[in-house]
């Protein structure tokens, strides 16, 4: 009895989750622009948890059931993709670098940078002398 019971709660739970959640959650509707199709994409997170005992009554002894179930979901916008002319690209909504790929776009200013700062101490020290 008690399994029947677990059953009817994660169905429950699940059907719940299949009503928040399909397809057009992932991949949404095609947006037309002149000759352009851009079509978003999310990412979607979800958990589910689900649990039950079956425990004697204070009362007569008899067996007693509680049981309870629950689920959450995150969507979550990655980018969009763009159909124009036969090619595709994905368009990110936002671009998470490393630090050390940040460092390494970084690496040409920094470096012309540093050339300025010893062609200025270059020049003081001709001025000077």
């Amino acid at each position: 009895m008690a399994e029947q019971k677990i059953s009817e709660i994660m169905e429950t739970t699940m059907e719940k989750i299949k009503t928040m959640v399909d397809a057009n959650t992932i991949i949404g509707d095609t947006i037309i622009v002149d000759d352009i199709a851009i079509i978003p994409v999310s990412k979607l997170s979800f958990g589910f948890v689900s649990g039950a005992s079956d425990f004697a009554g204070k009362n007569n002894g008899s067996q007693v059931f509680a049981g309870g179930g629950g689920a959450g979901a995150t969507v979550n916008p990655i980018g969009f993709l763009v159909v124009k002319d036969g090619d595709v690209k994905m368009l990110p909504v936002v671009c998470e670098q490393t630090l050390a790929a940040k460092a390494i776009d970084m690496l040409p200013e920094l470096t012309q940078k540093v050339k300025a700062l010893f062609k200025k101490k270059d020049s003081t020290e001709i001025i000077e002398e």
